[in-house]
């Protein structure tokens, strides 16, 4: 199998470091594996696409050094990013695509969880949960921990998904991917692919990670009362436009 690592980045030129530091570099194969008893798959990795969402520091600059192919999409939101990222890939896409934060809130070096369900055929989306892996204390701030509970409990509702997470750190399969229509620029582009994803019968499943507190810089949505309105309202509208079939 050969996947592709989407990155959407706004000024996170420190973070974004070490998030590439902790990558395997483009064209490495993995050897990936549940357990030591368990039949062994090989992945490559192709490509590493940060999507420079119109960075005013080095984001892009450090993305570069590090190997990294650097899309630009100037018009601001973590869903215009990733759409960019999945446009310049359109051409000649891989197998499938893994998207991680820039903040090196999630661990890089735990990608292997995310593959193997994909590898093994028994999943079309895979979502790193946060809530059943290990959560660094002051990972989330109390809004986000309600929001995170809320939403997962609107998806069980709704669809009957077992869901704990909207964690960003996700692999999916690229004909799957395409087959959602994402549309959302801004924060519901996570909840929309889980959404769309419960909604055509999409086999979807969730695997523990671990989720670390942010040390560099300052969250765009969490670290703001706007960021946080903002995110909560979207994602509640995202739930139901998918749900009314939009």
């Amino acid at each position: 199998m050969t996947f592709d690592v989407v990155i959407p980045a706004l000024d996170e030129e420190g973070p974004l470091a070490r998030v590439l530091a902790d990558l395997p570099r483009p064209g490495a194969a993995l050897r990936v594996q549940r357990g030591p008893d368990s039949p062994a798959w090989d992945a490559t990795l192709r490509a590493i696409v940060v999507a420079d969402n119109g960075s005013r520091d080095r984001t892009a600059d450090v993305a570069r050094a590090s190997g990294a192919r650097v899309v630009s999409e100037p018009r601001r939101g973590y869903g215009a990013a990733c759409l960019a990222a999945l446009a310049a890939l359109r051409s000649d896409p891989p197998d499938a695509v893994v998207f991680i934060d820039a903040d090196h809130s999630d661990d890089p070096l735990e990608l292997p969880l995310l593959l193997a369900p994909l590898l093994e055929g028994s999943a079309d989306l895979v979502v790193g949960s946060r809530t059943l892996g290990v959560l660094e204390p002051g990972a989330f701030t109390p809004a986000q921990a309600l929001g995170n509970r809320l939403a997962p409990a609107l998806l069980r509702r709704l669809w009957g998904a077992r869901v704990t997470d909207l964690g960003p750190f996700r692999a999916i399969r690229w004909e799957a991917l395409q087959g959602l229509g994402m549309r959302d620029r801004d924060y519901g582009w996570t909840v929309e692919m889980q959404a769309r994803a419960f909604a055509r019968g999409l086999r979807v499943t969730e695997v523990p990670v671990s989720c670390r507190r942010r040390r560099l810089g300052r969250s765009k949505v969490s670290g703001t009362l706007r960021g946080v309105w903002g995110a909560g309202t979207k994602i509640l509208w995202t739930i139901a436009r998918v749900r009314l079939g939009g």
